[in-house]
């Protein structure tokens, strides 16, 4: 059989070949760059350290090789490249396309229909040699390994394997079984091309010398997974093993060692990689794994010292280079995704060098939300959706939202696994309406496949509503004030709750001790805002005829008295909290009992709340409630309604000055309820409502106001009073 001789051209490639997407390349040498510098003899330099930027790494894809001078990448179009370590420049291909290498120089090699097509991209020489029917002895490809190109013939003797390498004869490779079939020759070390092959329908395999052409079959350690000059290594699972397990041979003497991968449950075998006296392995594409797994992480054991240290969080793919070093596409946190160069430094460590970066990070973090603004007015909304945006899948996302003041906290969780998780936070949370004043959040999610630590994000906002009259724990909602036989004063916050058998006004939870010795006072009325505060204030009158006046704190109870005068035992009828005169300040109304009506107008000053009295009206002594409700016909001041002996409910429109129009009727029966209560906005619908407290066997209801004087109430609603009412003798207010 004669020798044939591999023909060297000088020419560009041809359009048959492959296309060149994009050509950016220099058209002579390609230089290495700062950490895979070639020295004198032809062995590559140790890893040097550099603080230049990594290049840009094209996201979505696959590492399919890595040279002395550039990297070889495939996109999810089937679009190969080749791009430069120095500046991340490089030319595009469609077609198979394969990055080869020796310790010195990068070859690429296009395998066509017809030829395959060798580039030296230290000289752009160009070696080409016919496959297919041109060929003349119907040469195929077996592949590529240094700077050799692999084809077999069919001759009558056999299968044979040739090397071609530029300018040197095309080599006969012996070894080779005469009836192989399926013959594949890839990279294994420097030195050494891994030969697979079919025989007599069974697989075979051997290493390949790329200096003499000779093969030796089934040589040790020959179907690992990883191969290097000094060790193989390959990674099993089988049914019965308590996770994956990875073993390392010397391949001088043979000898076998386990690597100390945890024994947990795992999602398949492990990739392995070598590098020196280290064998690297982890899960292949653990990033797209749904569930963690310590076999994410990309881990390094030396079978020479013991030390066992983790190199990378996960890795798509391993590759060898041509120095010995082991190129990685995968992530570290604080680093990001791209791809890493990983190289022994000496001692009991790896570094892993982040050449080319996607600008992903490995870590969960957040790309876009939706949270509270500074200040949030829940007069205008029931609540806030918080939204968040995150670069990839988490699972178990918790949002705490807390009140700062009271300590108070609401948790919500999000069901479902979600790169955009939301919660709804809402005014009435857990029975009760949220607090006003500040808060803070925070946003926790663990990563669906456990790589990274968990995303946090954090935030404050204020809540802001408008005071309400008897809103003493400053949540917008009304509260009820109690005394019972003892002496003690109780609160009892409500709630509106929104649906459910027991839909409208209920008890947000249990009635809260205030403390006990009220029973000093013959009179105690809910006043709003009379000290300057934005919560509502009490007065209390003893027996004596001493008004006094108890700030509310808003935490629901209230700052020591204040005297405020004397002589108020002149009124049998006394309400206030309702701004009467039109400056903003709650003021006082009372009747004396030779039935006239008195204001006092409110200065919003604790120390003295009420300017000198003012006689505003006659004839009141046939009423035996008056009750100061605030805007609830629509007008320019605070109303009065009034019921008289017989049960009939009286409208005073208020004229913004102090005084009031002629009355309305409302209705009768209303002397079915002891108190009638000014509660303010007890529905949320911006306008101030009205309570009764019914008698014995009568249910407690809520009357919403309407903003129409014609009109101004709606029919009564039930209420869920069970604490309030449970003692008729009490004196609720």
């Amino acid at each position: 059989m004669p020798v044939l001789l591999a023909r060297p051209t000088r020419r560009r490639l041809a359009g048959a070949v492959t296309t060149v997407l994009a050509v950016t390349l220099g058209a002579t040498v390609l230089t290495a760059p700062a950490h895979a510098a070639p020295v004198a003899g032809g062995v590559l330099a140790a890893p040097a350290t550099t603080t230049a930027d990594p290049i840009a790494y094209p996201k979505g894809s696959r590492l399919v090789g890595a040279g002395v001078t550039g990297f070889l990448t495939t996109s999810n179009t089937n679009v190969t490249t080749f791009r430069r370590y120095s500046d991340g420049t490089g030319q595009g291909y469609t077609g198979a396309v394969y990055l080869r290498s020796t310790p010195t120089t990068d070859f690429l090699v296009f395998r066509g229909a017809y030829q395959i097509t060798q580039r030296n991209l230290a000289t752009n020489g160009i070696l080409e040699i016919p496959i297919g029917s041109l060929a003349g002895a119907d040469a195929r490809w077996a592949g590529a390994a240094g700077d050799a190109v692999f084809t077999t013939v069919a001759t009558e003797a056999g299968t044979v394997l040739r090397k071609h390498v530029d300018e040197a004869p095309t080599l006969k490779v012996t070894g080779l079984p005469a009836d192989a079939a399926s013959v594949m020759v890839t990279p294994a070390t420097p030195a050494h091309a891994t030969v697979t092959f079919t025989q007599n329908g069974s697989g075979r395999q051997g290493l390949l010398d790329l200096a003499g052409g000779v093969l030796t079959l089934d040589a040790p350690g020959i179907h690992s997974q990883a191969v290097s000059a000094t060790h193989t290594a390959w990674s099993a699972a089988t049914a019965t093993d308590k996770g994956p397990r990875v073993f390392v041979a010397d391949r001088t003497t043979g000898a076998v060692r386990e690597a100390p991968v945890p024994p947990v449950p795992s999602f398949g075998g492990l990739q392995v990689g070598l590098v020196g006296d280290w064998v690297l392995y982890g899960h292949k594409g653990g990033m797209g794994f749904v569930q963690p797994s310590v076999h994410h992480a990309v881990t390094a054991h030396n079978v020479t010292t013991g030390a066992t240290v983790k190199v990378l969080d996960h890795a798509y793919e391993f590759t060898s280079a041509p120095d010995g070093s082991l190129y990685a596409r995968g992530g570290l946190v604080g680093q990001g995704e791209g791809m890493y160069r990983i190289a022994a430094t000496g001692g009991d460590t790896l570094k892993a060098e982040l050449v080319a970066a996607t600008g992903e990070p490995t870590e969960v973090v957040v790309t876009g939300s939706t949270v509270p603004p500074e200040v949030l007015d829940l007069d205008r909304a029931d609540g806030f959706t918080f939204r968040w945006t995150l670069s990839r899948a988490v699972r178990n996302p918790e949002l705490t939202v807390r009140h700062v003041r009271t300590g108070k906290t609401h948790t919500l969780t999000w069901p479902l696994t979600s790169d955009a998780p939301a919660f709804a936070w809402v005014d009435s949370n857990r029975d009760e309406h949220v607090p006003n004043g500040g808060y803070t959040w925070e946003l926790t999610a663990e990563p669906d496949n456990g790589i990274g630590p968990a995303v946090t994000a954090k935030g404050t906002f204020e809540v802001v509503r408008k005071t309400q009259p008897h809103d003493f724990n400053d949540n917008g909602s009304p509260d009820l004030l109690g005394r019972d036989s003892a002496g003690r004063l109780w609160r009892t916050d409500l709630f509106d709750r929104p649906i459910d058998e027991r839909r409208g006004i209920n008890e947000a939870g249990a009635k809260t001790y205030l403390g006990s010795g009220w029973g000093v006072y013959d009179r105690l009325e809910a006043a709003g805002d009379l000290g300057g505060t934005p919560v509502g204030d009490l007065l209390a009158r003893d027996k004596s005829g001493v008004l006094w006046l108890y700030q509310g704190t808003g935490a629901g109870n209230f700052a020591t008295r204040i005297q405020v005068g004397g002589g108020w035992q002149a009124y049998d009828e006394i309400t206030a909290g309702s701004d009467l005169t039109g400056d903003g300040r709650a003021d006082a109304l009372a009747t004396d009992t030779s039935g006239g009506l008195w204001l006092h107008p409110g200065t919003g000053s604790a120390t003295k709340p009420f300017l000198p009295r003012k006689r505003i009206g006659t004839g009141w002594g046939v009423h035996n409630d008056i009750t100061a409700v605030g805007d609830i016909a629509g007008g320019t001041a605070g109303d009065l309604v009034a019921r008289d002996k017989d049960g009939v409910l009286w409208l005073y429109l208020g004229k913004g000055d102090g005084t009031f129009a002629p009355r309305t009727r409302i209705g009768g029966g209303w002397n079915a309820f002891r108190p009638l209560i000014a509660a303010g906005d007890a529905n949320g619908d911006g306008r101030p409502d009205l309570m009764g407290l019914g008698t014995s066997y009568w249910m407690p209801k809520l009357y919403e106001g309407t903003g129409d004087w014609k009109a101004p109430f709606r029919p009564g609603e039930d209420m869920y009073l069970d604490q309030v009412t449970a003692n008729t003798s009490d004196f609720v207010f």
